[in-house]
C-alpha cells in the first residue's frame, strides 16, 4: 500500500479513536533511557496537533525531573530545529497551525519524542509527507548520539511501510500498551 492511502486511512481512524484513555506510559520511556544508559538530558518534544499523541504530560514529567525541553520549529526548505521551551512559555502558531516555542536558543535532544501517522515493526515511520522528522534526526546524528522514539497509538500500527532511501528509522515506538 502506498504511503499516501496508508496515511489516509490512519487519519480516520486516529480522528475515531482518538481519546483521552489512551495515555502514553511515562515510565516506558524512563525504562528505555536507562537501558539505553542515555546520560543526556535534553529531551525534543512537539505539541500535539491532529489528533496526534498527547506528549505534554509526558514533557512536564520530564521538567520536573530537571530535564531541558526543546519543541521544533519549522524553518525554510523542510526543515526544522529545536528550540528551549518550559511549560511556562508562550507559543506561536506557524503557518501550518502548529504552535512553535519563541526561544531562539537551539538545543540538540538526547531523546526526541516523535509523532508519527503509521508505524510497523520494523520501527519505519509515516508522518505527514514532508520530510522533516527524516531530515532532522539525519542532520542531528552527524553531531551526537539520539534516540528517537515514535509516541503514537497501538492502532496506527501497520502491517509493513514502504521505505525510501531517505527515511529513517525510529529506534523505538511506544503505545498506550506499552
Amino acid at each position: 500500500m502506498r504511503k499516501s492511502k496508508i496515511r489516509k486511512k490512519i487519519f480516520k481512524i486516529r480522528k475515531r479513536e482518538h481519546s483521552k484513555k489512551n495515555i502514553i506510559n511515562f515510565k516506558a520511556i524512563l525504562n528505555i533511557i536507562k537501558k539505553k544508559k542515555i546520560i543526556g538530558k535534553n529531551i525534543g518534544g512537539y505539541y500535539p496537533y491532529n489528533y496526534e499523541v498527547d506528549v505534554m504530560q509526558i514533557l512536564n514529567k520530564f521538567q520536573k525531573l530537571k530535564f531541558t525541553i526543546s519543541m521544533p520549529k519549522i524553518k525554510k526548505n523542510f526543515q526544522m530545529d529545536f528550540f528551549q521551551w518550559t511549560s511556562k512559555d508562550p507559543l506561536i502558531i506557524n503557518r501550518y497551525g502548529i504552535p512553535e516555542p519563541i526561544s531562539n536558543k537551539i538545543k540538540y535532544p538526547d531523546i526526541l519524542l516523535v509523532p508519527l501517522v503509521a508505524y510497523d515493526k520494523y520501527l519505519n515511520r509515516i508522518g505527514y509527507g514532508g520530510g522533516f522528522y527524516d531530515r532532522y534526526i539525519k542532520k542531528i546524528k552527524k553531531k551526537k548520539n539520539i534516540t528517537a522514539i515514535g509516541l503514537a497509538y497501538s492502532f496506527q500500527e501497520v502491517r509493513k511501510i514502504p521505505t525510501k532511501n531517505y527515511d529513517i528509522k525510529l529506534d523505538f515506538v511506544i503505545t498506550e500498551k506499552d
